[in-house]
């Protein structure tokens, strides 16, 4: 009832941390709906404030004062910064699991950002927030169990480990066996993100909205708006279980060739409620674990190849995507029926976990940014300027939107060279996009501001993707964009059929999808003879 009044009321909650911060918190309190939960707002919101001021003054200090004086471009000043990198990075680290819940989640996607902030900060957060958060005790779990199903774990399930096997922002996972002796993974929410959830809210609120009055250029409210969105959705673990199962019936459906190749936990309807989730248990290699892929006998470039197009099939066809595949909501596991490939190695089945955060394309958007992608693989100017102007971006900032969704510089994205998008991870690489990213800082904060939120999460999506691809290949592949190519290319011909109006649109759309499968070929060819003479040589 406290969390559904919180929700109902989330207007209050940024007048709550303004009042808070002028002594006006007995007042909120006084006013509110539910006076209980206003109180652990009211306190638990200026306790974040705090720490995250006083973080951000620690790591500011840090930077000014041990830079100081020292040259520009000079060793001396490159290992102090890699020092100050360092401390910042685990100073944000610990403000990420004190406060805990959507800061966790901030700091996983920072994780993904390798191309964009320094990897001190990349490595700190990777190591720690993708399923080493911080976790429940068992009597906070049974507290869970008992509001939910009545009962403590030991009576619902005839084995219950009380350890914690993943840890995440939200919850945490636990093996189990049911009474019918089957081996189930049981997601159990955080006790505190009854509580926390609201007040993360509110500072994330406060926070974005008063360094955007300090700061104009800095306008990230649209994050703050998708905040309000997703999280009471995330907190949801019902809609979690609607959303894997939506997901699983689309590829039979839309994506039958891969059918087979893409797999999500089976949900234990029974033993399931907004706040407890409990599914098939599914044993497999994390997609980030290379060691243990090519132990199980799978190439981790079959891996990367499924990856890329599993998504690419649900942004352009089905329209329905999963908007966090970080590596820890991603497993490998061979597959079920044992075929293999040629040379005998085993073909991989992807399985997804953590159906929280789903976004749904609709026709308009989905063919927009289908038609996008094949503008961007094929270099072609004119269709990126088009549909990136469909999609939010402008006229002015196409440029720039192109630049992010591929990492690349313009002059790079309409390179006609067959691997013009391939990253190649070199140390050239990162400090090039780490220049831009710095340099273009106010323009970026502007088109974020005005593309449509579902693209902004098909932008989080596409961070994610990079990142595991780039830990199972040290690098983007041309392989990865010729799958993007065919996908968005096939979307984009299924798209127009659908509306059609006469045989001559038929004709034409037959012709356009012909002269695009010729440049496919000749991009495949390419990247084969790029593959013989490198081997050569």
């Amino acid at each position: 009832m406290a969390t559904r009044s919180l929700w109902r009321t989330r207007a209050k909650l940024a007048v709550a941390a303004t009042a808070l911060c002028t002594g006006g918190a007995a007042a909120t309190v006084a006013t509110s709906d539910d006076p209980a939960a206003a109180l652990k707002l009211c306190t638990a919101v200026p306790l974040r404030l705090l720490r995250d001021s006083a973080t951000a003054a620690s790591i500011v200090f840090d930077y000014q004062y041990s830079l100081w004086g020292l040259p520009e471009g000079s060793n001396e000043r490159a290992k102090i910064k890699h020092e100050v990198h360092l401390r910042s990075a685990r100073k944000l680290q610990e403000l990420c699991f004190r406060n805990g819940g959507i800061y966790i989640k901030l700091g996983q996607h920072i994780g993904q950002l390798e191309y964009l902030v320094p990897q001190e900060y990349v490595l700190t957060m990777r190591e720690s927030m993708l399923n080493k958060c911080p976790v429940s005790s068992y009597d906070q779990v049974c507290e869970v169990f008992k509001k939910e199903l009545g009962e403590t774990p030991d009576k619902v399930f005839d084995e219950f480990d009380p350890k914690p096997i993943a840890s995440a922002s939200l919850a945490q996972v636990h093996i189990a066996r049911t009474h019918d002796g089957q081996k189930v993974a049981v997601k159990v929410q955080h006790t505190h993100m009854t509580d926390t959830a609201a007040a993360d809210q509110a500072t994330v609120e406060f926070l974005v909205n008063t360094l955007h009055r300090l700061f104009p250029s800095f306008d990230y409210r649209w994050l703050v708006a998708e905040i309000r969105e997703s999280l009471p959705k995330e907190l949801d673990f019902l809609i979690e279980a609607k959303n894997s199962v939506k997901c699983l019936e689309n590829f039979p459906k839309l994506s039958p060739h891969i059918a087979d190749y893409v797999y999500a936990p089976e949900v234990h309807w029974s033993l399931s409620t907004s706040k407890l989730l409990t599914m098939e248990f599914m044993d497999g290699a994390y997609v980030n674990d290379v060691i243990t892929i090519q132990k199980l006998g799978i190439q981790p470039s079959d891996v990367a190849r499924l990856v890329s197009q599993t998504f690419a099939e649900m942004m352009f066809k089905h329209g329905f995507v999963h908007c966090d595949p970080h590596a820890a909501n991603l497993l490998v596991r061979p597959l079920p029926s044992g075929k293999r490939r040629i040379f005998g190695k085993k073909k991989p089945q992807l399985i997804l976990l953590d159906h929280g955060l789903y976004k749904e394309l609709d026709f308009s958007t989905r063919f927009s940014y289908a038609s996008l992608w094949r503008a961007l693989v094929f270099s072609d100017a004119n269709g990126i300027k088009e549909h990136s102007v469909k999609l939010g971006a402008g006229e002015d900032l196409y440029v720039l939107f192109a630049g992010i969704l591929t990492m690349r510089p313009w002059n790079r994205v309409i390179d006609p060279a067959v691997d013009h998008l391939v990253i190649k991870g070199t140390d050239s690489d990162l400090s090039e996009l780490q220049m831009y990213a710095s340099q273009y800082f106010p323009q970026i904060s502007e088109l974020l501001r005005r593309l449509p939120r579902v693209i902004l999460l098909m932008l989080k999506t596409n961070d994610c993707l990079r990142a595991v691809n780039n830990s199972l290949l040290h690098g983007s592949s041309l392989e990865t964009f010729l799958i993007i190519g065919r996908v968005s290319s096939e979307a984009v011909v299924e798209a127009k059929m659908t509306q059609m109006k006469s045989l001559f649109s038929w004709i034409d759309i037959w012709f356009e999808e012909f002269l695009f499968e010729a440049r496919l070929l000749a991009l495949q060819i390419a990247f084969w003879l790029l593959r013989v003479r490198n081997a050569l040589t």
